[in-house]
This record gives structure tokens, sequence and C-alpha cells, in this order.
């Protein structure tokens, strides 16, 4: 199971999401943290399409992905702190204004 961990700013924008958002959000993240498992597994090389995970432009060391059409969190994947597992960080999750 991979480990994670949250910035400040990450609990603050998700405590600031609609519970329809929260509820799309966590169907998503059920999504991210199945292909998680199976990278870790070896069976999956990268994450679904449909996740639409992608580099931030500009910041080589974060990632987007797409919960909704207006929907986007971002994360970068740190240094494991239990080998073998992968280590996730959420920066941000809210609306496109995440990304500014």
């Amino acid at each position: 199971m991979p480990t994670h961990d949250e910035t400040t700013a990450f609990q603050r924008d998700r405590n600031r999401l609609t519970d329809a958002q929260t509820e799309r959000f966590k169907a998503r993240l059920a999504d991210f943290i199945g292909d998680l498992k199976e990278m870790e597994a070896g069976r999956r090389s990268w994450f679904r399409p449909g996740l639409r995970v992608k580099k931030l432009s500009g910041r080589p060391d974060v990632y987007e992905m797409s919960w909704a059409s207006d929907g986007r969190a971002t994360v970068a994947i740190g240094d494991p702190i239990v080998a073998g597992k992968l280590h996730i960080v959420w920066l941000r999750v809210g609306s496109h204004g995440i990304l500014r």
C-alpha cells in the first residue's frame, strides 16, 4: 500500500470542496490508489488514461490528476518511506485555479 502526506494547502483545499466534489474526488482517488498498487506490484507502468495524470508544466517533480471536468489535484512522488512502496505527497485539490 502506498504511503502519503498532505500539505496544509491540500487540507485547506479539500475542506473547501462541496459534498459533490468530495464524492467525485474520492471516487477518482480510489482509481489513483489502485493504479499505485498495481505499479508497486509491477503490473502497471503508469496511471490509467482516464485519470489524465501528467507532469505539471514548469514543475518536473509535480503531477496533475483530473478528477472532474473542472477538478484537479496536484501530487508529487516523494522518496519512499517504506521500501518497495511509493510515497505520494498531495499538494493541492480543487478547480483549475489551483494550477496557477
